[in-house]
């Protein structure tokens, strides 16, 4: 059997733990909301972004679109390896990094 006062405390403790866990998730689905809100009205008057017109991505400028690099641990190669590209990780596109994939500035 569980003394009283050890069982009060662990009540009080339930009901405040659990209000602050209601809290947390209202709050966050209220500020996950109204971001939503927001981004949808800038996306209706926002212009294009000019360096991806407005797709968000671009070939990748290190590659160029090979998904491999040519790279080697020497200054004055002796073979050279290919080599993932770092870069954009060998999908040949990177995010715009002036509208940061959203395609909208």
């Amino acid at each position: 059997m569980i003394p009283k006062q050890l069982r009060t405390m662990a009540t009080g403790a339930a009901v405040i733990l659990g209000g602050i866990f209601t809290l947390n998730l209202v709050s966050s689905a209220t500020i996950a909301t109204l971001r939503l809100a927001t981004e949808a009205k800038r996306r209706k008057v926002a212009l294009p972004c000019r360096v991806c017109k407005g797709k968000g991505f671009y070939i990748c400028r290190l590659c160029k679109g090979n998904a491999t690099i040519q790279w080697s641990p020497l200054y004055d190669p002796v073979a050279i390896n290919p080599c993932l590209c770092p870069t954009c990780d060998g999908n040949r596109v990177q995010r715009c990094l002036n509208c940061l994939g959203k395609g909208y500035d």
